[in-house]
């Protein structure tokens, strides 16, 4: 991956001795709210989604995949800016509608709908349900004649093969997500059995954090052979044909960014050979990217609240840990922890010191944002930032762990800041608990 001091200047920029998200010092914004707390930049924001928008043809529509980051003030940037919006939950539903998204921009994806979050749905217009077996099918269909409505649907498709890539696969094996390939034709004559469905396209996403373009290329390949194969029985086009997301950003050493105008090439190929085939006219492209338009925009801030040795290790101990950002201690899908890029704010220009380990304040080992981290010199009261923090990181974290109030969230557009999610209150741990009456003491249970 490229150094940190790189990364700040392609995503951020600094000033002297600080990191600076639109034309204000990171450690400022820190002050202002309090810590922990997460900041986005939408100059970076904007920036990723413009570089996308670029290498992708007029025939491609980008939906934002909700589940990276759903605060309401995030997908209503999105929605202003032309996107639809990828839901997993009737929970994201609330969200995406909060965020100003009209329900026929959005797509819903993911197993273990229930009955209630497809009742609302479908009660809603979505512009389309992503069927992930044939009792999920069964169920709509069967909520559809309850309600009187017509389900605007799509298959998702778990293709057979090596056609999976990424940090995390999701296809190509036996998977609770989407329908088997060698299944499909049998979900779509239930389908068409139904007057209750319209039949609207078809869905394939195989991984996540994707950094080679050849992988996504192969398996956009693979989706067309399955639309041309699907049309070719149906006898019509297909409306939509959602290719997923899965592009990643580069977190670790090890890593180097996904090579956009490799990708670029690559779909400019694809869509040329199937430009004139009729089996595409009127035909959508869907891509659903979350982590790579948000993931570099955001930044994980935390404060400095004890340094210790213990048997010749330093350790700085901040005020914020896996509760808020689980996936930068290592503990989401990592099989062996490494560090999310770390920098010391306000001392970006100083030489680094000995190692030190970044942890937050909860009382476990696997609260650890950072093992022998080389920063300089730090001090009680300094803050530390983590970046490439925009997705899966507060929404990903355990934040009723251990009890510690929840972080806020702020916004950042050039020289102005704003609140977009307040932080959590000590008393929030009671809010939805319930104390049984004094009164009515639990009776034994008989024998």
């Amino acid at each position: 991956m490229e150094s940190v001091s790189r990364l700040i200047q392609r995503c951020f920029g600094s000033s002297a001795s600080d990191l600076m998200l639109g034309s204000i010092p990171a450690a400022t914004i820190a002050e202002t709210y309090g810590t922990p707390l997460f900041v986005y930049d939408r100059r970076m924001i904007d920036q990723n989604l413009d570089l996308l928008r670029s290498v992708l043809p007029e025939e491609f529509e980008i939906y934002y995949s909700v589940k990276a980051n759903p605060n309401a003030a995030i997908l209503h940037h999105f929605v202003k800016r032309g996107c639809g919006l990828e839901i997993a939950s009737a929970g994201e539903f609330v969200q995406a509608s909060a965020g100003g998204c009209e329900a026929d921009k959005m797509v819903y994806a993911g197993p273990g709908k229930t009955d209630h979050e497809l009742e609302l749905i479908l009660d809603q217009g979505i512009g389309e349900i992503h069927i992930e077996s044939e009792g999920e099918a069964r169920r709509i269909a069967a909520i559809c004649k309850r309600l009187r409505r017509t389900a605007r649907v799509g298959i998702r498709i778990n293709p057979s093969g090596d056609f999976q890539g990424g940090a995390i696969r999701m296809g190509g094996k036996a998977a609770p997500f989407g329908v088997d390939e060698e299944r499909v034709f049998s979900v779509l004559d239930l389908l068409f059995s139904e007057s209750c469905f319209d039949f609207s396209g078809i869905h394939m996403f195989m991984g996540t954090q994707i950094l080679d373009h050849s992988v996504l290329a192969t398996q956009y390949r693979k989706c067309v052979q399955m639309t041309r194969e699907i049309v070719s029985v149906i006898g019509r086009p297909l409306r939509t044909v959602d290719l997923g997301g899965g592009l990643g950003i580069p977190y670790f050493s090890n890593e180097s960014e996904l090579d956009l105008n490799q990708l670029c090439l690559d779909i400019k190929r694809l869509i040329e050979e199937i430009r004139d085939d009729r089996a595409f006219v009127g035909t959508r492209f869907l891509i659903e990217p979350g982590r790579f338009l948000i993931g570099e925009a955001g930044i994980f801030i935390v404060q400095i609240i004890d340094i210790k040795e213990s048997r010749g290790k330093k350790f700085l101990i901040v005020d914020g840990g896996m509760n808020h950002h689980l996936a930068a201690t290592g503990n989401l899908g990592q099989t062996i922890k490494r560090n999310y890029p770390v920098v010391l704010l306000r001392k970006l220009d100083h030489s680094p010191s000995d190692p030190v380990d970044v942890v937050g304040p909860l009382c476990t080992p696997l609260d650890t944002l950072g093992r022998a981290l080389q920063l300089p010199k730090a001090d009680i009261g300094d803050f530390i930032a983590i970046l490439q923090s925009g997705a899966y990181a507060r929404a990903a974290s355990p934040l009723g762990f251990l009890s510690h109030p929840s972080p806020a969230e702020v916004w950042v557009d050039d020289r102005e800041h704003f609140l977009i999610r307040s932080r959590g209150r000590i008393d929030d741990v009671m809010r939805d608990i319930v104390l049984p009456a004094c009164s009515q003491p639990v009776q034994p249970a008989s024998d």
